[in-house]
């Protein structure tokens, strides 16, 4: 009989997001267990659902505070869970601090805690006050956590007094979604062609403070004349930074774009610009991703990210003082004018990313794990 892991994580598949990506990739390579998901659902009804055969449990919501989900019934739907199902392990992603004090309460004392450990809870102010309790303990119970880079765990203060349980599991891409196909080449040309095959410096993803739009935007001034910056994706914020960049016509804001026009304009560009200013950006999938595709990231220096430890500087990308604009434009334009410099980080980049941010990878370490705990 199939040993039961229980996985816990704030929302799940087909809701897109970067712990839920993960989520699923943890559930996907944990194949040759039992393996149940419990979720928040995206209404105030609770709803039992299968994502390839795997039983989710998406728990109704009735309010959202300071981005946390707040649910009347997720104490007593979990403690049913756990007595029926006698689960192996409980595989926790975090944070989802609404969740601690049910499972430090729940828990029974043979069930193994494995804590997914994304990202410390940064900027709540006065509510991390009340939270940091619950915290605590539920890093005092955990068996195993897990951090998702080196460069993390060191600069997370909240993580460090624990590092004895620490492992280092770092986040992974899917490779068959960016491999590109035949059809890529007719596209690929149509972006360039749009742009008078000026160089193209790419940005996709949410529209929101800690991305750093605003630093790429003031850096456009700097940057030649042959280098136009596309911005895809949306967000709060999309208006202010259309605003800031309305004068600049080397901007261009694409909107929401498809998976397939991602990995076109990937391939179709120079560079990729991924200005995250704070560790709220705590890995960087997008980064993995376009330096699959070959497209060379310039980025800041994040004290306690991944970002650091996924690009490498001057093997892989570049990286320049945090908020230095000036710096970055500066980056920008030698990668430009240099094709031969540009070809070689582009083979570094891509090969980086094959040795240690795939699947394959994450499903060897995780079973590696898993088989320690049985």
């Amino acid at each position: 009989m199939k040993k039961t892991i229980l996985h816990i994580s704030k929302y799940y598949h087909p809701y897109l997001g970067g712990i839920e990506t993960v989520a699923k990739q943890v559930v996907d390579g944990l194949s040759t267990y039992n393996n149940i998901v419990v979720c928040f659902s995206s209404d105030k009804d609770t709803h039992i659902d299968y994502v390839d055969g795997v039983k989710i449990i998406r728990i109704g919501v009735v309010a959202n505070i300071s981005s946390q989900d707040i649910s009347f019934s997720y104490y007593s739907t979990l403690r049913k869970l756990i007595r029926t199902e006698h689960p192996l392990a409980i595989h926790l992603h975090c944070p989802n601090p609404f969740v601690y004090p049910f499972v430090l309460t729940l828990i029974p004392q043979q069930t193994k805690l494995v804590l997914h450990w994304h990202s410390d809870i940064i900027d709540k102010g006065r509510l991390y006050t009340l939270v940091h309790p619950f915290e605590k303990q539920i890093l005092s119970r955990a068996d195993t956590i897990i951090a998702t880079s080196s460069n993390y765990l060191n600069g997370s203060q909240v993580l460090l007094p624990w590092r004895e349980k620490v492992i280092i599991i770092p986040n992974v891409i899917a490779t068959s979604q960016f491999v590109r196909q035949e059809s890529d080449q007719t596209t690929i040309d149509e972006i360039r062609a749009k742009w008078q095959n000026k160089h193209l410096l790419f940005f996709c993803g949410r529209h929101v403070a800690y991305k750093g739009i605003n630093q790429l935007i003031a850096s456009a001034s700097y940057m030649d004349e042959d280098i136009q910056i596309l911005i895809a994706g949306d967000g709060p914020l999309t208006p202010q930074y259309q605003k800031m960049a309305k004068n600049s016509s080397n901007i261009t804001f694409l909107g929401r774009i498809s998976d397939d026009e991602l990995r076109c304009y990937l391939y179709a560009s120079d560079a990729f610009a991924f200005p995250s200013i704070n560790k709220a950006e705590a890995f960087g999938v997008a980064l993995a991703e376009a330096m699959f595709c070959g497209c060379v990231p310039v980025v800041f220096t994040l004290n306690g990210s991944g970002v650091n430890w996924v690009n490498i500087n001057h093997e892989t990308g570049l990286e320049v003082p945090i908020n230095d604009v000036y710096a970055y434009a500066k980056a920008v334009c030698l990668l430009m004018k240099s094709d031969e410099l540009r070809h070689q980080m582009s083979i570094n980049a891509q090969k980086r990313i094959c040795d240690l941010f795939v699947t394959e990878r994450l499903f060897q370490q995780i079973n590696k794990l898993y088989n320690q705990i049985v």
